[in-house]
């Protein structure tokens, strides 16, 4: 059976103006593999008082029709295809990618964290695709690759488990021929007050460490992609603003993430960069499970 690298989920009667199907369609095209377009009806629509199921079923396969027609319509000879499924929405959609190279959804609005369209959320999608490894990019609404020139933008910590994350940024980098930046920030614990951190030279002790461990990383990368331009960044602040902020900045045109997934608990620990980036990434965000 032929495995489709991207599942998309088509949303009610605004999904052509959200931005997460031709993100899909461009990521298939760069991959030279089919699409596969999902639409999820919540099974509670059908029992929830004023809804209709027939009035329900009726528009999800009017949707489904016209997502369809897109996708022939596109150029190319890909054989497109769009289903429509009926359950839990999130793990609905989860297991209908199984076995795929990653998992496409639609986020309305931007700096905000809103529903998908399905009335499941982004964070559950997250939480599901990472028991099966598999990556999630949420991409926010009327987001179009010809406006933004930035690099790929890859958020690394202090951490060992880094190696997951940055080769999903090299290779989305490589297939659309851009730099992929190593983003790093940093700040002192909180025990440093600003007079101790400035006569003591924390601060510039901190940077140093930061830049140095960012070019060690970058050198090792290079090596081992020498055909890659590896840019590094390295910035003072909170967490959760640094990402955001840095990828802002860069005209970022992916800003991937890491979430670490225990196997023995069988549970996903959203850091706080990964759900900050989630509410208010401003461009296409890659979150990419990491087994700790």
């Amino acid at each position: 059976m032929t495995v489709r690298p991207v599942v998309h989920v088509g949303v009610d009667g605004s999904w052509r103006d959200t931005g997460a199907l031709e993100w899909a369609l461009q990521e298939s095209l760069l991959r030279q593999e089919p699409l596969q377009a999902v639409h999820v009806i919540d099974d509670r629509l059908r029992h929830a008082r004023g809804w209709e199921p027939d009035a329900v079923d009726d528009a999800s396969t009017e949707l489904v029709g016209q997502v369809q027609t897109y996708l022939d319509d596109t150029p190319g000879e890909l054989d497109h295809e769009a289903g429509l499924l009926v359950g839990p929405p999130a793990r609905t959609l989860v297991d209908a990618a199984a076995g795929s190279r990653m998992l496409v959804v639609g986020r309305r609005g931007l700096g905000t964290f809103k529903r998908l369209l399905i009335g499941s959320t982004s964070e559950a999608v997250v939480t599901h695709a990472a028991h099966l490894t598999m990556p999630v990019v949420i991409v926010p609404s009327g987001w179009k690759p010809t406006d933004h020139a930035g690099p790929v933008v890859v958020a690394v910590d202090d951490a060992d488990d880094n190696t997951a994350v940055i080769e999903f940024a090299i290779e989305a980098a490589a297939e659309r021929n851009l730099p992929v930046r190593l983003l790093h920030v940093w700040d002192l614990p909180a025990v440093y007050s600003w007079d101790a951190m400035n006569s003591s030279g924390a601060g510039a002790e901190w940077a140093e460490n930061a830049r140095r461990h960012l070019e060690n990383l970058a050198a090792e990368w290079q090596n081992k992609y020498p055909d890659a331009t590896v840019q590094i960044e390295a910035r003072r602040g909170h967490a959760v603003d640094g990402v955001v902020t840095g990828a802002e900045e860069a005209d970022a045109q992916l800003l991937v993430v890491g979430s670490r997934h225990r196997t023995r608990l069988m549970s996903v620990l959203l850091g706080s960069v990964t759900r900050g980036a989630l509410h208010h990434a401003t461009c296409p965000l890659a979150v990419v499970p990491v087994q700790v």
